[in-house]
């Protein structure tokens, strides 16, 4: 068995990132695929579950596992904790499952420095005009948080060239199928193709 990629996915906020994540889980079955589950202090919302949106955690338990160093990468965003457990992706990875991170690029520079074998995908939006609208298409945000996500963005747009690949989320079924093509041609590659077909190549192989 050929084990998983782990994908890092990075974009501003508004860009369609966990849409386009959600949506390749639903529709590509071909393939075993997660997202990472971060754990996290901040409290539980509304339709929230633990182990299925965050592993909701103590302060103090999380800073007992951050210096066991069960964290890839974790840090501290307006007062709360985020982390991303190592154990769990290196369990799944194994298993030959491919794994999803949504994450910002800060987190991305940590996660390639212990794995340096995973994959990376920036998506951009086609436009600053475009972004704002999205931003205010949802509704969740005031003009300020919403100008302040803006700003964020420009800061986080800056590090796309940090990454292996880059999509333009401005048609979404287009988007979907860019981020498709990526999956499958990581797939796709030879020493995959040669633990997943081991036994049909030594056969070919196999003198007469």
């Amino acid at each position: 068995m050929s084990k998983g990629t782990l994908y890092i996915v990075s974009a501003p906020s508004g860009a369609g990132k966990s849409s386009l994540i959600n949506a390749l889980l639903e529709t590509n079955p071909t393939y075993d695929m997660k997202v990472s589950v971060s754990h996290t202090t901040r409290g539980m919302r509304p339709g929230e579950a633990h182990g299925v949106h965050y592993n909701f955690v103590s302060v103090e338990e999380f800073k007992e596992l951050a210096e066991q160093g069960a964290f890839l990468e974790h840090a501290e965003v307006f007062g709360n904790f985020y982390g991303t457990s190592r154990l769990w992706i290196e369990q799944q990875l194994d298993k030959g499952i491919d794994v999803f991170l949504d994450i910002d690029w800060q987190g991305a520079q940590q996660i390639r420095r212990q794995m340096p074998l995973a994959k990376s995908i920036f998506i951009l939006p086609p436009s600053k005009d475009e972004l704002e609208r999205r931003l205010n298409a949802r509704g969740q945000d005031s003009d300020a948080v919403i100008a302040r996500r803006m700003d964020e963005a420009r800061s986080e747009i800056s590090h796309y060239t940090e990454y292996d690949y880059v999509i333009v989320n401005d048609d979404f079924d287009v988007a979907l199928i860019d981020f498709k093509a990526i999956i499958r041609a990581e797939r796709l590659k030879q020493d995959k193709q040669a633990a997943k077909y081991s036994s049909m190549l030594s056969a070919l192989l196999a003198q007469q």
